[in-house]
């Protein structure tokens, strides 16, 4: 197993069910594993500094939490609501959309105007021709571009951390895409697929998310130490720099130059991002790893706050988005100690004196904007700060504590006609005898898309 993120852990828990977990080592370039499920201590508290939640109405990852024994430790968040901060407000965001198609225009409050509304229920859908479009081209053609600037794109940063006018409709929104193309209203196919709340109150929905009670960095870690039980290696700090066929397998390659270490494997999984994975593919599965060379990815940081109780004003809700086009520099806000009931109880008598702590966090950087990002951490934070202080209209006390992580890289763009270079990577490596590919770059970005990916992976190469 290259790679120790999600993807890479999952594939070999899948894997270690069917073979002697001794068989199995996996090779990880980071300080510890679990990629972009990794926690940090900000002021005495643990929270997660990435991936805070999975969605709970996939399988994948439930299913794996149950599996290596933190079902006890599931939770869901508090239901406050999130917010969109446009045109210097803040708005509830719309309970029924699809990626910010809206189920009802009348449901949009104070977020469009009423001229940006009346421009929705004047779609007119027309078939689409085109096999695939970028969401936001798509969505701004049929209702307006205000809704692709006020809802699609925040909402779409926050999973991407791109532009929706780049990203493709086929990868990141297939319903709306087949409607465009059957010439369906993509306000009614939204409607259908968010459908109305019951009208008994008392009937309780299904969480969308679930996360783990001391965050969502337990999985990993967790799933390690079980892997470990059962004689699984997993080494930390290795970076592999080369991947050869050899005669009954493979040969890969890893650690410096003058000192290399050569490991022999019958299969191997190659869980990492596009660009390394590439590199790794260039000689054995040339047109996958071509493919993979154009695959762009964006830049961002996780900025995450400790703040006095005592000193914050109430803070009303979960977090907020934000459009690009308004010019913020934050791209969104999680109020971490609302959203997560473990989050506030962390925070209790943490701080100095006994004092309770308020964790929240921003993220900032999308694709193409890596010049966001190059400041140095404190400049990061300071401006962030200023940003939550005017989305808050509130003046801010000094942070008790504060970190910075950035992700260089971290998540790969989906460009218009991502499934067919997806479909091109796959036939390329299925020409390699006991070896897969796994990870984000693949069939989704979110957690349970990538287990999926890295369990398939290990399915494919078992089935060799």
């Amino acid at each position: 197993m290259i790679g120790g993120g999600i993807s890479g852990l999952a594939a070999a828990w899948e894997l270690v069910q069917h073979v002697p977990g001794s068989d199995v080592t996996v090779l990880d370039a980071a300080d510890r594993p679990g990629g972009k499920l990794r926690g940090e201590t900000v002021g005495g508290v643990t929270v997660d500094v990435g991936a805070e939640s999975v969605l709970a109405r996939r399988p994948e990852a439930v299913d794996l939490i149950e599996q290596v024994g933190l079902s006890d430790r599931m939770v869901h968040p508090t239901g406050a609501s999130a917010a969109i901060w446009s045109r210097g407000a803040l708005h509830p965001i719309p309970r029924r959309t699809v990626v910010g198609v809206p189920a009802d225009p009348d449901d949009l409050g104070t977020l469009l105007t009423p001229e940006e509304v009346d421009r929705i229920r004047q779609e007119v859908p027309e078939p689409l021709a085109a096999a695939d479009i970028a969401l936001g081209e798509l969505v701004a053609a049929r209702l307006g571009d205000a809704v692709t600037d006020r809802l699609v794109e925040p909402l779409l940063g926050g999973v991407y951390a791109g532009h929706a006018r780049e990203i493709s409709a086929a990868a990141a929104a297939p319903a709306l895409l087949a409607a465009a193309r059957a010439g369906t209203s993509l306000v009614e196919t939204a409607a259908r697929a968010v459908p109305a709340p019951p009208a008994d109150a008392t009937v309780a929905r299904p969480p969308v998310f679930a996360g783990i009670d001391g965050g969502l960095n337990q999985l990993p870690a967790t799933l390690v130490e079980r892997l470990t039980e059962r004689g699984v290696t997993v080494r930390s700090g290795t970076i592999v720099r080369e991947l050869h066929r050899a005669q009954t397998g493979w040969r890969v390659v890893s650690g410096p130059v003058p000192a290399p270490e050569v490991h022999e494997a019958d299969r191997v999984v190659l869980a990492l991002p596009a660009v390394p994975t590439a590199r790794l593919l260039r000689d054995v599965a040339p047109e996958a790893s071509a493919a993979l060379g154009t695959v762009e990815t964006a830049s961002m940081a996780v900025l995450t706050f400790a703040f006095d109780a005592g000193a914050l004003p109430e803070l009303t809700g979960s977090g907020f988005l934000v459009p690009p086009r308004d010019g913020r520099f934050i791209k969104a806000a999680t109020f971490s100690a609302v959203k997560w009931d473990w989050v506030r109880a962390a925070g209790e008598g943490a701080g100095p004196g006994g004092a309770d702590l308020v964790l929240l966090r921003a993220s900032v950087g999308r694709h193409r904007e890596a010049s966001t990002l190059q400041h140095p951490d404190a400049v990061l934070l300071d401006r962030a700060h200023a940003d939550l202080a005017l989305a808050l209209d509130a003046v801010l006390p000094r942070p008790v504590a504060r970190h910075v992580q950035r992700w260089g890289g971290g998540l790969p763009q989906y460009a218009v006609g991502h499934l067919d270079l997806v479909a091109t990577v796959r036939e390329s490596v299925a020409t390699c005898p006991g070896l897969a590919v796994a990870g984000a770059t693949y069939e989704g970005v979110g957690i349970p898309a990538c287990i999926a990916t890295g369990r398939q992976a290990a399915r494919e190469l078992l089935g060799h």
